[in-house]
């Protein structure tokens, strides 16, 4: 089997969108292993070394996500780690063929690969991310903890297309952080408040 053929897993499983435009839907999550960005606050840090997880066939993920589609799940979420450290054209491919929905998670410092349907970029203030994710990402997702976080979201999102969603999430737990996002929002109409609600719900 080729490398291409398969990819490096952490985790997968059926919840609900906890965070972004798509909150609350049902979801199927594929979490792929490596990540060499390493936010401090990342809460999934388990999922940064590549070597620590199972490499699975890209077929049988796109057959775990067609079981999931029949149970409910809306759509098949691509996350990690960093995902676009891997090719997912393959993967991407599958799952389209499969009639699954692809939504795909990521911080932009990869080039795009794979043909998914929604983009979540999440940038990093520490590790800039593409121009061209910028421009093709249908949801801006900025993490706050300080003013600089806010300027940075300015930045980002003026090289977003004019359709983008932006949403502000504060970092969790961070008071100083959901403090800064609510005055933003309040006065800048078309940021929206974002907020992880799997982790108050308890959640996957």
């Amino acid at each position: 089997m080729s490398p291409l053929d398969t990819l490096p897993v952490v985790e997968t499983f059926h919840s609900l969108q906890g965070e972004g435009h798509h909150c609350g839907r049902s979801a199927f999550f594929i979490r792929l292993g490596g990540c060499k960005v390493g936010c401090p606050w990342c809460d999934t840090k388990h999922s940064w070394p590549l070597e620590n997880h199972p490499r699975k066939s890209i077929d049988s993920l796109a057959q775990e996500a067609a079981k999931a589609a029949d149970r409910g799940a809306a759509f098949t979420v691509i996350t990690g780690g960093e995902p676009l450290h891997h090719d997912l054209s393959g993967l991407t491919k599958l799952l389209a063929d499969h009639g699954t929905e692809t939504h795909l998670e990521t911080s932009g410092v990869d080039a795009l690969s794979g043909s998914p349907d929604w983009i979540t970029l999440s940038p990093k203030r520490h590790a800039p991310p593409r121009r061209e994710l910028l421009q093709r990402c249908n949801e801006l997702k900025v993490i706050v903890h300080d003013t600089g976080d806010l300027m940075f979201a300015e930045e980002m999102a003026a090289k977003t297309s004019p359709g983008t969603v932006l949403l502000l999430q504060p970092g969790w737990q961070s008071d100083e952080g959901l403090r800064l996002s609510i005055e933003h929002v309040r006065s800048h109409p078309r940021w929206r408040l974002g907020l992880q609600t799997h982790k108050w719900l308890g959640l996957r």
